[in-house]
């Protein structure tokens, strides 16, 4: 991940996470996904089967905070991110999750919050999970 052509973070295998925060998200919340995140068995055991978590793999997590997942097109062309947190709140939890993640164990790199970022992504697999603090699937 670069910011202003400096890598503000990058990592081996592991996971890319992005993280959108919604205003009645929660600490409570930051860390419940930080854990789940991180104990998901979506890494190939000796079998080929999804089987092991980022822990037991030994990845890393880069973060990237990402308000537009928020972005609510369904009823117009322009999407609305009302339902985002604040920046405040939104960077307070975004570091919450963070340091959930490394008190796991588990080593995260992030990019700089707010900032404009170009990020490169190798999606062996691919895999993509798509978790929910709502819980709606």
């Amino acid at each position: 991940m670069t910011v202003e052509g400096r890598v503000t973070g990058e990592i081996g295998a592991g996971l890319m996470i992005l993280l959108g925060v919604g205003r009645e998200d929660s600490a409570a919340v930051a860390a419940s996904l930080a854990e789940k995140a991180a104990n998901l068995r979506i890494f190939e055991d000796d079998h080929g089967k999804m089987n092991r978590s980022l822990l037991e793999v030994k990845g890393a997590a880069l973060v990237v905070s990402q308000f537009t997942l928020y972005g609510d097109a369904r009823g117009q062309r322009r999407p609305s991110f009302i339902s985002a947190a604040a920046p405040e709140q939104a960077a307070a939890l975004y570091e919450e999750f963070n340091k959930t993640l490394r008190g796991l164990g588990v080593s995260v790199a992030t990019g700089i919050f707010q900032a404009m970022m170009s990020v490169e992504l190798v999606n062996e697999g691919p895999v993509t999970i798509l978790l929910d603090s709502d819980k709606t699937f």
